[in-house]
């Protein structure tokens, strides 16, 4: 994160190359001055990777009316220079001091009416360590089935060695879905990974930080937040007052939750699969 308000251009001046090689020189400086504070994972990330969080964050940015970390600067890696990423610090809320609820319901529904001619992003994004296949589709049902549920489900085949009547249970999971899917949904920009982990208070309000965006059915986004918490009574209500969900979404959710059950069994392991397990028997028939 960054301190130094002196460094922080809009996402439209990031787009220039000249203005790139500039704020890397200035990064590197004030690095070596010990005045900035690296992101502690983005060594981790790869050079695609990068810019795939600049993209989002402004996407994000120019949906805003809850906050999120502008994107200072970033780069790849120069020769013994690490990649890096540099956002702008948002300082948090006394301790003690009552979250802002109502703000962050109300906010995350202004962003779903940030919306999109079809489903996906303009470029491919990551819930934690996953890639999403985010190439544009008419229709959401093949969406959330060839690019989110099918992909995981092939890598717990590939690496956790998914039996092969679990393989059958989700195949005909799949089978069902434009059954148990709305065939027309309203394409919505979604945050994507919004646990509580990734919902911060501040003095002046809310923040959102890393993103796994995609304009998708704004069902999906609730998928994790009734599974691993982000939001509160209170910012539901809101929610639903500023943008009321469509009837029957709570039936629905444990299909998005599965999503990230997946997600987790691929990356984790555990419990998750079999957790995942339940939800495909509930709905596969």
């Amino acid at each position: 994160m960054v301190r130094d308000p002196q460094l922080a251009p809009t996402p439209k001046a990031l787009q220039s190359d000249e203005v790139q090689k500039k704020l890397v020189e200035v990064v590197k400086d004030k690095l070596s001055g010990g005045q900035l504070t690296m992101y502690p994972d983005i060594g981790k990330l790869t050079d695609a990777h990068l810019v795939l969080v600049v993209r989002e964050a402004t996407a994000i940015y120019n949906a805003l009316t809850i906050a999120i970390p502008r994107v200072i600067a970033a780069s790849e890696p120069v020769g013994e220079q690490p990649a890096f990423l540099i956002i702008e610090y948002l300082e948090p809320a006394r301790p003690g001091a009552v979250p802002d609820d109502e703000k962050l319901g109300r906010g995350l529904a202004t962003i779903h009416r940030t919306a999109a001619g079809r489903f996906g992003f303009e470029s491919r994004t990551y819930c934690g360590l996953t890639p999403q296949d985010n190439r544009w589709r008419d229709s959401w049902v093949e969406f959330f089935r060839d690019q989110r549920l099918q992909p995981l489900v092939d890598a717990l085949s590939r690496d956790r060695a998914l039996p092969s009547a679990d393989q059958r249970l989700y195949e005909r999971l799949m089978a069902r879905l434009p059954d148990l899917l709305p065939s027309r949904s309203p394409v919505s920009l979604i945050h994507g990974d919004l646990w509580s982990g990734n919902v911060l208070f501040r003095a002046r309000g809310p923040a959102l930080v890393d993103p796994a965006c995609a304009y998708a059915d704004r069902e999906m986004e609730f998928g994790i937040t009734t599974l691993f918490g982000g939001l509160s009574p209170r910012a539901y209500r809101a929610y639903e007052e500023a943008w009321p969900l469509p009837g029957g979404w709570r039936d629905r959710n444990p299909l998005y939750q599965l999503y990230h059950l997946l997600n987790h069994a691929v990356l984790f392991g555990g419990s998750y699969g079999e957790d995942a397990r339940r939800i495909a028997a509930r709905y596969a028939g």
